[in-house]
Order: structure tokens, then sequence, then C-alpha cells
């Protein structure tokens, strides 16, 4: 959030608030889907783009440590950088903006960032940087089947979701990770991630739906939650949304590892701390 006033001297000043939002993408600072992203926002607050110089997809959430970071300024507004999205989103937030921005958006991406892909995308790591530091981010992907994508649909959802954000002061930490379906929208599913083994890797093509991803996981993944699958509402033709944590602890198996004694460990000898069990 950004404060602004007048620069006549003769006339008393104004002090207005100005909502601030920085973007990031894993596809390249001339991806079509982050150009679309910034037209579709622009007017709701001051905008600042900060993307990697090229094509970053499947790279998660690494970082830059042994490499030199160089860092290109466009325009007022728009700055590349020869790194990580992760990268992007840390050397926005603490050399491009003076303060902390309103939101984050990373995308939107050409293909959809479902299921065990989350692990992989650096469109949701974008997000997931963003978040940890305690600023709301929306992770934005597209699914497509066809060429070229058609991104305008979806920009639609998300410059209504960014606005509602803003005027509700939807800080925190909140990381949604939301999926646009191919063709016509039936709505919007808040959903859960689904993991399988046979989902294609960053797209969804229609004539998959019944292939058998279901099969996949199969009735026992349907009977962990209520909450639809990602892919399941993709298939569908609604909206995923995904909301995503830091915390990937396995509580379940922490309890039992953690019962006396424990058998996965019993026996062990540990260098400084002697035998276990």
């Amino acid at each position: 959030m950004r404060v602004v006033g007048g620069s006549n001297p003769l006339v008393p000043t104004i002090f207005f608030i100005v909502a601030l939002i920085l973007l990031t993408n894993d596809d390249g600072i001339d991806a079509e889907g982050l150009r679309i992203l910034e037209e579709c926002v622009k007017d709701l607050a001051e905008v600042v783009v900060a993307a990697p110089d090229r094509e970053r997809s499947a790279i998660s959430h690494s970082i830059t440590v042994y490499s030199p970071l160089e860092i290109q300024q466009r325009d007022r507004n728009h700055y590349t950088l020869n790194g990580t999205p992760a990268d992007c989103i840390i050397y926005g937030l603490s050399e491009i903006l003076s303060l902390p921005p309103d939101l984050v958006i990373s995308g939107i991406n050409r293909g959809a960032n479902l299921g065990d892909d989350i692990m992989y995308s650096g469109t949701v790591a974008g997000a997931r940087e963003a978040s940890r530091r305690g600023i709301a981010a929306l992770a934005i992907s597209q699914a497509y089947d066809e060429s070229p994508i058609r991104y305008r649909n979806g920009a639609k959802f998300v410059r209504l979701l960014v606005k509602n954000m803003l005027e509700k002061k939807s800080g925190g930490s909140i990381c949604l990770n939301i999926n646009i379906p191919v063709g016509r929208i039936r709505g919007v599913q808040i959903t859960r991630q689904g993991c399988s083994l046979h989902f294609p890797h960053f797209n969804f093509l229609e004539e998959d739906a019944a292939g058998g991803n279901d099969a996949a996981e199969g009735t026992t993944d349907r009977l962990k939650s209520e909450i639809p699958l990602d892919y399941q509402a993709i298939t569908e033709h609604y909206i995923s949304v995904t909301p995503l944590q830091r915390d990937q602890t396995d509580y379940v198996m922490a309890s039992l590892l953690g019962k006396d004694p424990p058998r996965l460990f019993r026996r062990l000898r540990v260098p400084g701390i002697g035998l276990i069990g």
C-alpha cells in the first residue's frame, strides 16, 4: 500500500492510499499470460512486475545461490531478473519495493498446476514465497487443449477476486492456487490438492477426462474429504481454488513415529546420542 500526496505547494496536501500489487510468473516477462494479468488488474492498484528474463517452468521453489543475479529495469514498473520466480519475489520485496505490497500474483501460467504438479511449479513457488513472508498471494494457471490459449475468461475472474481482496483487505499469509478450466466456466469450487501419478503434468486435455484419472486415486481418496479434488473441478469446467499452507508436516505419521518405543528407530545407534530404544 502506497501513500500519495499532492505536489502543488499552493494547494493543501491531500493524501490518498493506493493499493500495490507485485506480479511475477515462470513463463518469462514477455509471456502473454503475464501481460493479460497486468492488463486486468492495472486499474485496481499500482502494479509492479518482477519476472524472469526467460521461461523458468518446472523450476519449483529453487533460488539462485552461487551465481550473480542481474536485474534489468525496462521502465518505471517493469523489472526482469536472470533468476527464478522465487528470486524475483525475494528481490522485488527487498530491493524494488519500499513498502510491502497488498497482494502478490504469480501467472497467468500457460497450463494447469494441479495435484503433484504443485510441487514442481515455479508459478506456485512465486506465490508461496510471498505467502511465506506474510503477504497474501495468488498463483493463477490456465489449462488448455488448444492454441492459442484463451486467457481472458480466467482473467475476468481474477480481476473480480483481486478487487474483492483489496476492498476487504485480505492480508496475512493466505495463498490460493487457482486453476482456470478450458472453455466455458460453470462456476467456482474450493478444492483440495489431488495427488495422482497418472494426471498429466502442466496441462489438462479434454480427452483425458474419461480416461481413468479418478481410478488413480479411486474411492479411497474421495473418502479422505468431502472437499472436491482440484483436477476434478477442472474436468467439470469449474475454476479450482485450492488454499495452500506452509506446514507440510504429516501429523498422523508424526504421532505414530512418536509412540514409545518407536519401532522404526529401535536399536539405532546415533553418533553423539547413543543407542535408541
